[in-house]
């Protein structure tokens, strides 16, 4: 039996809580983001990587060469909702523990997932540009917070994500999508504006940032030899609202991670079930 194909049951249980301090809280509702360390406790690591690492390896179909995409296709490998093929995956995905830390940080009672999403980026891959996730949600709310966890360790030289504190507090400020042309145009203003960045550096496999919907954040480029390996979910206060779609993007997002919503109606089809919800 190969790793991908293992008993579920065989995995271990994500069920258990993180505890989170008042003052761990309070930054991130202050910053819009923030590194929590052993999220994932290494055993756990050892555990699920090989799972979302065969599912990449086997779903990613692009073979054209680097040097040949464009500044997107360079920035990583996206594999989306691995939890809907793959009972492993699932486990890992609609875990407790990151989504009681979800609603914790964002100070709601519950939590739906939007979708999850494998980020690897390749040997020689390049940087990510700046952007701002929520231009692509349809979702009426700032409630929504993305989990990035490494499951391999991620050194100084591969580099982590930078954040822009404070930066959601401004909601939606450039519709440009990631491009080029984004991170041009929200580096004018972060240096306008004078906004603080944090780089967390190294982190180990299993240590987890979360960040904000409207956070500005990007990430280098990888000039190592090894894949930088990342998993994210993203998760909405369990009450957020559809919004009527404003771009292309939101369109595309409606059809493909709200089927059957329609705009003013609960975001909450068969594929954004509800995580985590305080008695």
């Amino acid at each position: 039996m190969t790793t991908e194909q293992r008993n579920p049951q065989d995995l271990p249980s994500l069920e258990d809580e993180y505890p989170l301090t008042p003052g761990q809280i309070e930054a991130y509702q202050k910053n819009g983001h923030i590194l929590l360390r052993n999220v994932l406790r290494p055993g756990e690591v050892a555990a699920y990587e090989p799972v979302i690492a065969g599912m990449v390896r086997a779903l990613h179909q692009n073979d054209t060469p680097l040097e040949q995409r464009d500044t997107y296709g360079k920035a990583f490998i996206q594999i989306m909702n691995l939890w809907t093929m793959n009972e492993a995956a699932k486990r890992f995905t609609l875990a407790k523990r990151f989504a009681k830390i979800a609603a914790d940080l964002m100070g709601v009672r519950g939590v739906r997932i939007y979708h999850d999403q494998a980020l690897f980026k390749e040997p020689g891959g390049g940087h990510t540009p700046w952007h701002q996730d929520q231009i692509y949600w349809p979702l009426d709310t700032d409630r929504t917070i993305t989990l990035w966890m490494p499951l391999v360790d991620v050194s100084e030289e591969i580099g982590s994500m930078t954040f822009v504190s404070e930066s959601h507090t401004n909601g939606f400020i450039s519709r440009v999508v990631i491009s080029d042309e984004s991170h041009k145009t929200l580096a004018q203003y972060i240096e306008a504006k004078g906004l603080a960045k944090v780089n967390y550096g190294a982190m180990a496999a299993g240590d987890a940032t979360f960040h904000a919907g409207w956070t500005l954040h990007s990430a280098p480029g990888n000039p190592t030899d090894r894949m930088r390996e990342v998993m994210t979910i993203i998760y909405m206060a369990d009450d957020t609202v559809v919004l009527e779609p404003q771009s292309n993007a939101h369109q595309g997002d409606l059809g493909t991670w709200l089927p059957g919503c329609k705009p003013g109606e609960l975001a909450a089809s068969p594929i954004n079930p509800i995580v985590y919800r305080r008695d």
